[in-house]
């Protein structure tokens, strides 16, 4: 399975280097290694083999970075921020222009995805998450079942403007305008420019999901079967707000993992103590400010990006996290019968 990493503060811009690539287990390090803390004890009835299979450590098809400027608002064409993105089908810790963005940039609100591609789909830049409608950006870990016998019917379910938007061939490009196609449906054309409730978003989430659902039961309904379980960690943000979900339609059966935290953001920013690259290290740089000076923040992640465990919670299966402008984080389930 693919993993993800969302970071967002309103008051707290971090340098992609200090959250992407320098920690211990940043994301551009997750290709081979994986880091699950609290699964087993929170979910007691995961076995080793479901565990190895929902969180796969081989993520060798490409990575892809969004992260948000003011840019475009300074020149006054929008307000608020946009996206600006970046994907390569190699591993990030070979690529120079890759370590050079980071090195040099900063951003209030960052995505990040590496992808481990599932059966047939092609390795290309354009089947690299997250995937951007406009201000919003999307992006998955998992997958959807069935996705061969679907594609067609799910395809037909699309606006034009949201069909024209996809260039890829993925299950979570599809399920991405699915989602941006309701949106769309409650505001009319130039929606994607906007920022929605979180509400909003997550009911139109939620919307997509059960229709996709629902398409699944009809095509194995034609074969006498009953469908597999879809597993889905969604992330979407539109540079100030951000909803994740963990999710897998099945009693028992568990979703990739998907952690929170709203303290690792101090470990992982090189003004403060305690950042990975430079414990132990005599490299002739100095904390610039102190702990209680950490603007307030939120990361989601799919692992841990720093083995300070307590730091870190498990977000629970089936689960929605909302985080406002406020950076208030607010817990809810998914609502989505099965």
């Amino acid at each position: 399975m693919c993993r993800w990493f969302a970071y967002i503060s309103t008051s707290e811009p971090c340098l992609l280097e200090d959250v992407l690539i320098s920690p211990d287990h940043a994301i551009a390090k997750q290709v081979h290694d994986r880091y699950l803390p609290y699964l087993t004890h929170y979910e007691p009835d995961t076995t080793p083999e479901e565990m190895k299979l929902r969180n796969s450590p081989f993520n060798l098809d490409g990575i892809g970075v969004v992260w948000y400027t003011h840019a475009r608002a300074a020149f006054g064409e929008c307000e608020g921020p946009r996206p600006v993105t970046y994907k390569i089908l190699r591993q990030p810790t070979t690529d120079p222009v890759f370590q050079s963005l980071c090195a040099g940039t900063t951003a209030h609100c960052v995505f990040a995805h590496i992808r481990a591609a599932s059966g047939a789909t092609a390795i290309t830049h354009y089947n690299n998450h997250p995937f951007t409608f406009g201000r919003l950006s999307f992006m998955h870990n998992g997958s959807v079942a069935h996705f061969d016998e679907i594609k067609r019917a799910l395809a037909l379910e699309l606006s034009d403007a949201a069909h024209a938007r996809v260039k890829g061939t993925t299950d979570s490009e599809a399920l991405a305008a699915l989602f941006f196609t309701y949106l769309e449906q409650q505001r009319g054309p130039g929606v994607w420019e906007e920022a929605h409730p979180l509400e909003e978003m997550k009911a139109c989430l939620e919307k997509a999901i059960r229709r996709v659902l629902e398409l699944q039961r009809a095509a194995m309904a034609g074969v006498g079967k009953t469908p597999d379980a879809s597993s889905l960690n969604i992330a979407i943000t539109d540079g100030e707000q951000l909803l994740a979900i963990r999710f897998r339609n099945h009693e028992k059966e568990h979703p990739p993992s998907l952690y929170l935290s709203t303290r690792a953001g101090i470990s992982l920013n090189r003004k403060f103590p305690g950042h990975p690259d430079r414990e132990g290290a005599d490299n002739g740089l100095r904390n610039l400010k102190a702990v209680e000076e950490h603007g307030d923040h939120v990361i989601v992640a799919s692992e841990p990006t720093t083995f300070k465990k307590e730091d870190w919670k498990l977000i629970m299966k089936n689960q929605c996290i909302m985080v406002g402008r406020d950076m208030v984080v607010r817990h809810a389930p998914v609502e989505v019968p099965f």
